[in-house]
């Protein structure tokens, strides 16, 4: 009868190495204080911010269109919560944002032969304070324009609330993308 040792070996082939068993734990330590967010919107919030803000934008252009402020305001708040997991608070919240809109206006852009415009352009401008309490260097102060145009045949205010909706949606797009998206 052989002998059997009452010890086991925890080296030799098939059996990893107490170099490797350490460099693996590090590892694994290592990858679990690292914190990545992924989204597939290319959302990207810390996981510090819980809440958000968004005040009130007066309108302050030349020429003011009476519902803008309010469907603005609106669509900004519908798309943070919409598209986050952050909470809306009514004041100081992590993430703020606040602003104006500064500019409404039409011109002609295309003019026909016989110098009559046939296209008019219609474009919004909003200046947007956005404020990140827990990442300030993704603080920004910036406007923000977009422009729809239509036939300068059509009258303004047959048209204006269909196109001050699609002006609406693409300025948002474009506040929240610099806001929260990181491509």
């Amino acid at each position: 009868m052989s002998r059997r040792s009452k010890h086991m070996s925890i080296t030799g082939p098939g059996c990893p190495s107490l170099v490797t068993l350490m460099m693996v734990i590090l590892s694994l330590v290592t990858l679990n204080q690292c914190k990545v967010n992924y989204s597939f919107s290319g959302v990207n919030i810390s996981e510090d911010i819980k809440t958000y803000t968004v005040e009130y934008f007066p309108n302050r252009a030349a020429l003011v269109q009476a519902q803008l402020s309010q469907v603005f305001t609106d669509a900004l708040l519908d798309q943070v919560e919409g598209n986050t997991n952050l909470s809306m608070s009514t004041d100081g919240g992590d993430v703020q944002f606040s602003g104006e809109i500064t500019g409404y206006e039409t011109r002609p852009t295309a003019i026909t032969s016989d110098e009559v415009s046939a296209r008019n352009r219609l474009t919004i401008t909003v200046r947007v304070k956005h404020t990140n309490l827990m990442q300030p260097e993704l603080d920004f102060d910036t406007s923000f324009s977009r422009y729809e145009e239509y036939d300068a045949k059509a009258n303004l205010s047959d048209v204006e609330n269909e196109l001050n909706e699609l002006i609406v949606e693409y300025l948002i797009e474009d506040i929240f993308n610099r806001a929260f998206v990181s491509w």
